[in-house]
């Protein structure tokens, strides 16, 4: 399970979306996410309940019902809304299993990381396979409508694509 796109700032909210992108369902009973104080069981992601392989899943500090509207979301995908240790400008995504353990990181911050995206209106998601699972944000670059996920405008006029998540492009994809 891997960070596989995130906005920490936008018209209708932040969101970090989680995409399993292993061969097997994986039961996100007793994960968490938190951000930088690296803290497992701050926001419980056992709501999502059996994740399974290749489905993407969504957090967001909007209501999920919101969320889902404004991003015209099917009834299917999951998303859990309401969490409160909102992503900022410089932070930190972090995913931890059932166990604690730490599964994926992602910190960023565009003053404190040189090559940082800005995800202010428009999501961050990994420009290449590289990107997933490396804690390097150099590696992620900005949606645009109509990219490789399938970006597209929010109703608030955000860009992203949570809950589609393509197959991620090697760099000479992009020559």
């Amino acid at each position: 399970v891997r960070i596989t796109e995130w906005m920490y700032s936008g018209g209708g909210g932040e969101f970090i979306e989680f995409t399993n992108l292993g061969s097997t369902a994986v039961d996100f009973t007793g994960w968490s996410y938190d951000d930088d104080s690296r803290t497992p069981g701050i926001f419980s992601l056992s709501g999502f309940g059996m994740v399974a392989a290749g489905e993407s899943v969504v957090i967001t500090e909007d209501n999920a019902a919101t969320f889902r509207t404004d991003w015209n979301l099917a009834a299917s995908l999951k998303v859990l809304g309401g969490y409160t240790n909102n992503i900022g400008r410089a932070d930190e995504i972090n995913l931890f299993d059932g166990s604690g353990a730490l599964v994926d990181r992602l910190a960023y911050g565009d003053n404190a990381f040189p090559g940082t995206i800005r995800t202010q209106n428009a999501s961050g998601r990994p420009g290449s396979a590289a990107a997933l699972g490396a804690n390097n944000v150099s590696l992620w670059v900005l949606s645009t409508v109509g990219d490789v996920e399938g970006s597209y405008r929010s109703l608030k006029n955000d860009i992203g694509s949570p809950g589609i998540t393509a197959a991620i492009p090697e760099p000479e994809t992009y020559a």
